[in-house]
């Protein structure tokens, strides 16, 4: 999928940013995550600074998500404000519509990408055994070949839209032991994140 890179950004390529040895079935594994609908500012600059953490090669914004640039070009300091520094190395790309990247996405990657949403479902797989699906899903593929990863995260009350659940290849949920139904989107990012990717 081919980013927009943001003004501070063009000396980053999506491509220099390979999440490699992640898995051991191929070479290179690139992972981009969707936010969608997301409404508070802090997540959105939570999960890039922990997305740079994690290797992530770019960052669709949709719907109602806040970008780091506002609608005049200009930085957006409560997201920078959090960030920190994070929405200047990410590549990131922002559509009104969600489907518009899910759908380049399934073009660019075909067999070899894989759209997994972290949301609460019937269908839903424990988040800690998907890493060894995708590594069964990626294995088929050429060691040369470059395998994607596109972490889908939902509006902060409502969760991941139902038109693009129906999109993903896999969906994980992390149990809960206490009262609370859900984590915080960025916390359940950066969980999911790490223990997918095996950072």
């Amino acid at each position: 999928m081919k980013l927009l890179l943001c003004n501070a950004c063009d000396k980053y390529s999506a491509l220099d940013r390979f999440a490699t040895n992640m898995f051991s079935h191929f070479s290179h594994l690139q992972a981009f995550i969707l936010l969608n609908d997301i409404r508070s500012v802090y997540n959105v600059g939570s999960i890039f600074r922990t997305a740079d953490a994690a290797g992530v090669n770019g960052i669709y914004l949709a719907g109602h998500s806040p970008t780091p640039l506002d609608r005049f070009g200009r930085k957006r300091n409560d997201v920078a404000k959090v960030a920190l520094g994070a929405e200047e190395i990410i590549p990131w790309q922002y559509a009104e519509d969600p489907m518009v990247f899910i759908k380049a996405f399934r073009k660019d990657w075909g067999k070899r990408g894989a759209i997994v949403a972290v949301e609460q479902h019937k269908k839903s797989l424990d988040y800690k055994t998907v890493r060894e699906k995708l590594e069964k899903k990626f294995g088929k593929a050429s060691k040369d070949e470059q395998c994607a990863i596109l972490f889908v995260m939902g509006n902060e009350v409502e969760g991941v839209d139902k038109k693009v659940l129906k999109e993903a290849d896999i969906i994980a949920e992390m149990s809960q032991r206490g009262k609370k139904e859900s984590l915080n989107v960025s916390v359940a990012a950066g969980i999911a994140l790490f223990r997918i990717l095996n950072i």
